[in-house]
């Protein structure tokens, strides 16, 4: 294992994606250092220890919400608008166009229209939070100008974040959003580890049993969903160029049960964290406004039950959501059509369209909510428990756990391209 680890490091290419990817991951934590001055520190700490949303945040920023840092949001701004302009393609023709037929030049297009919107999201967030806090008194009252100030260098330290990530997408590593968010929770273990041992009390002995019996099981299972794929026999017909007889071979069509990866857990958690923000940020209009929707959010998002129920049904729309948009029946059998290609019993064109879509509703539907009970199962079992760090681990372990199986596919892959054996 060891050996095939250091392959990576005899291929001068590889070697320097990974060395590259590691260096802006660097940066990044150096980035989650810088504070904003003048907070109370002790205040902020109480009040993450009991807004189980901002301890994600937190989770996810590598401690940079603990310290308010300038990169205190992420890429969590990004994500947002990823959601908000994929959910638009199903209102305006142009935008689906776009996104599915135009290739690589109309994704490119998309995804700066997403940056443009990240913007503004970037700053209405990074304002809630600022009001937010001052309103806990972890941060002064100061005026109106410096918290457009601070909001605006958060603001900024997310769109160089999500610079980041387009930096190491491009690496063919991995994606660059989800390996951010990795790093992020990775920097946080030893933070987590000792302060599990410093609240460690015989009596809840097991509870952690059974805490480990559980990280375990999510382990294995991750690993069993995200590698579990229905294969589609697919045959192609023999077809004769000039002296050449081309087609005649099988194939297969694998459709991974687990479609969207740890995506959809991603996009659920900003969705949650969205309506705290905007709470916050209609302070910009109405002081009262913002007392009052803050007040509803946090009735409704304190309750456990109803948390884990919202956060369920995100996690599997989602699902469906993202699979839909990274798997179009419509458009892979066109291109099975154009090369030759058909499923046993089944005509080419709209049928092959419908069989495909039945398939990919009843795969992806055990996928979601295999992914649904995963992502809730820490809140339930903080519910039982009462011991929040084990909530907040279990989640994280599910987004390491996936976004590591993402790495370790592309590296095998880069490794089998060089005509290295890879990982087994």
């Amino acid at each position: 294992m060891f050996e095939k680890v250091a392959s990576i490091f005899r291929v001068k290419d590889l070697r320097t994606r990974v060395l590259f990817v590691l260096l802006w991951l660097v940066v990044f934590r150096l980035l989650a250092a810088i504070p904003i001055p003048d907070v109370d520190l002790g205040r902020l700490r109480l009040f993450l220890a009991g807004n189980q949303l901002f301890g994600f945040l937190d989770i996810f920023s590598g401690g940079g919400l603990s310290n308010v840092s300038i990169v205190m949001l992420t890429v969590g701004p990004y994500i947002t608008a990823t959601i908000v302009m994929q959910l638009l393609t199903m209102i305006f023709p142009k935008l689906k166009e776009m996104y599915f037929e135009e290739g690589a030049t109309g994704m490119a297009k998309f995804n700066r229209i997403s940056k443009y919107l990240t913007v503004p999201l970037a700053f209405l967030e990074g304002y809630g939070f600022l009001n937010l806090l001052a309103s806990q008194q972890i941060l002064p009252q100061i005026s109106g100008l410096a918290l457009l100030r601070d909001a605006l260098i958060i603001a900024a330290g997310s769109m160089v974040l999500t610079w980041i990530g387009d930096l190491i997408t491009e690496q063919n590593i991995g994606n660059g959003v989800s390996i951010i968010i990795f790093a992020g929770i990775v920097s946080r273990i030893p933070t987590t580890i000792q302060r599990m041992v410093a609240s460690f009390d015989v009596t809840m002995l097991t509870s952690y049993a059974a805490f480990v019996l559980v990280a375990v099981l999510v382990i294995a299972g991750v690993v069993f969903v995200n590698e579990g794929e229905r294969k589609i026999p697919i045959t192609y017909a023999k077809r004769v160029r000039g002296n050449k007889l081309y087609g005649g071979v099988s194939s297969y069509l694998p459709i991974k049960v687990n479609q969207a990866g740890v995506i959809p857990i991603i996009f659920a958690i900003s969705v949650l964290l969205f309506p705290q923000f905007i709470a916050q940020a209609f302070a910009l209009f109405s002081k009262t406004w913002s007392v009052t929707l803050v007040g509803w959010v946090n009735t409704l998002f304190n309750n456990q039950w109803i948390y884990a129920s919202v956060y369920f049904v995100l996690v599997v729309l989602f699902t469906y959501f993202y699979t839909a948009v990274t798997f179009d029946p419509g458009e892979i059998s066109k291109n099975l059509q154009r090369s030759g290609g058909f499923m046993l019993g089944i005509r080419p064109g709209e049928p092959t369209t419908e069989y495909l879509n039945k398939i990919i509703t009843r795969v992806t539907l055990w996928g979601a909510i295999f992914l649904g009970l995963i992502a809730i199962l820490p809140n339930i079992m903080m519910i039982i428990t009462g011991i929040s760090i084990l909530s907040i681990g279990g989640t994280a372990l599910l987004i390491v756990v996936s976004v590591a199986l993402e790495i370790l596919d592309k590296v095998n892959a880069q490794l089998i391209m060089r005509e290295y054996e890879g990982f087994e």
